[in-house]
């Protein structure tokens, strides 16, 4: 039997590992990827940093999911890609990393991005299928998983973030009911951040607001079609940054505000930011236990609402590839994997993109190259 690379994660403060991890064989409906890019996600960086507390097996943990890879075995009974059209092995493909059971009150509710079972609990690679995260040479990709094939004209740093960042926002913006002409804020200039402006626009989002720290990050909000961007730190004061949001919304408040911060002190400003009837799309704190205080009749006299996301319906993916054909060239979205490194360079990788620690980073996104 063969063997891959792959990062082994033993805890928060513990240094990834590199081991050699057995190939499997593949099941007949299953398929084995030779992953070409894996993205440092924000979520990736809250376990690393011990935000969201895990039970990690004794032989640790092969995590990571924002990836795009090629086929590089397909399962027996498998022809064709989740759409119907040929695969192939040395196909280009982006798939999901995530499986609804097909068999809960969600799924036959035909909401498989709420199966409360699709996410299962940290496996060592000492278990079957050995390779269950985007940190490796391979990633095996069970037989309730989406596969799609991926069009030429976008390369694999386009694509490496479809699967995670920008599958998120277009499901989560759809959910939250973002209207053509309508408002956004958007909390958190990171990876999901910036593709949210973009996705924004093309839904023909009127006003897009940018809040974070950073100045690079607001920066390159606005090459991705912000309207507008508040630097906390320039603006401290917390009413005059929602007094900015209702100047810029003609004093009514945003329709749609959305945490992809990770830290949940975002949260009631958001939701005050929003108009009178807004909705507050909550994805990007995943970390049990993080709390806040919130007064529950601003959300009655406001008629406000909460949606929480932690995934998207599968079917978001190629919608999502569609979406980057069609505006490869309206952003730059050259920019937003802004540094490469070899799987080897793993822990180098994490601290370099982690910005909580030290308020501040270069870095945009983060890819490893198995």
């Amino acid at each position: 039997m063969s063997s891959g690379k792959a990062a082994v994660f033993f805890g928060p403060g513990k240094p990834f590992e590199i081991r050699e991890v057995p190939v499997p064989d593949v099941e007949p409906d299953a398929v084995l990827i030779r992953v070409s890019l894996a993205n440092v996600c924000g979520s990736d960086l809250h376990f690393w940093r011990g935000d969201a507390p895990l039970r990690l097996p004794e032989d640790g943990w092969i995590y990571g999911h924002e990836m795009t890879g090629r086929v590089a075995r397909l399962g027996a009974r498998v022809k064709t890609d989740s759409l119907g059209r040929p695969i192939k092995e040395g196909d280009r493909v982006a798939y999901t990393y995530f499986y609804p059971c097909g068999r809960c009150y969600a799924c036959l509710a035909n909401e498989p991005a709420a199966c409360p079972a699709k996410i299962e609990r940290p496996l060592g690679p000492s278990q079957f299928p050995h390779f269950h995260g985007a940190f490796a040479e391979y990633y095996y990709l069970r037989s309730r998983g989406a596969i799609f094939v991926v069009p030429d004209s976008l390369p694999d740093e386009l694509v490496a973030p479809v699967n995670c960042a920008l599958s998120q926002v277009i499901f989560g913006l759809d959910r939250a009911g973002l209207a053509f002409g309508g408002s956004v804020v958007i909390q958190g200039a990171g990876g999901l951040g910036i593709q949210a402006a973009a996705v924004a626009k093309d839904m023909g989002a009127a006003t897009v607001i940018v809040v974070d720290q950073l100045p690079g990050r607001l920066e390159l909000a606005r090459a991705f079609g912000a309207d507008h961007t508040i630097n906390v730190k320039e603006v401290a004061d917390r009413r005059e940054r929602v007094n900015l949001v209702r100047k810029w919304t003609g004093g009514a408040g945003a329709d749609v505000a959305c945490d992809f911060v990770g830290f949940p002190h975002v949260i009631p400003e958001g939701i005050e930011m929003l108009r009178s009837g807004g909705t507050y799309l909550e994805i990007g704190t995943i970390s049990r236990g993080a709390k806040i205080e919130l007064e529950p009749s601003l959300l009655v006299w406001g008629s406000k609402k909460i949606v929480g996301v932690i995934q998207y319906d599968p079917g978001v993916i190629p919608r999502a590839l569609d979406f980057l054909v069609r505006n490869r060239t309206r952003w730059p979205f050259d920019r937003l994997i802004s540094h490469k490194y070899p799987l080897e360079d793993i822990n180098k990788a994490f601290a370099e993109a982690e910005w909580h620690s030290k308020d501040t980073t270069t870095i945009t996104r983060a890819a490893l190259v198995p």
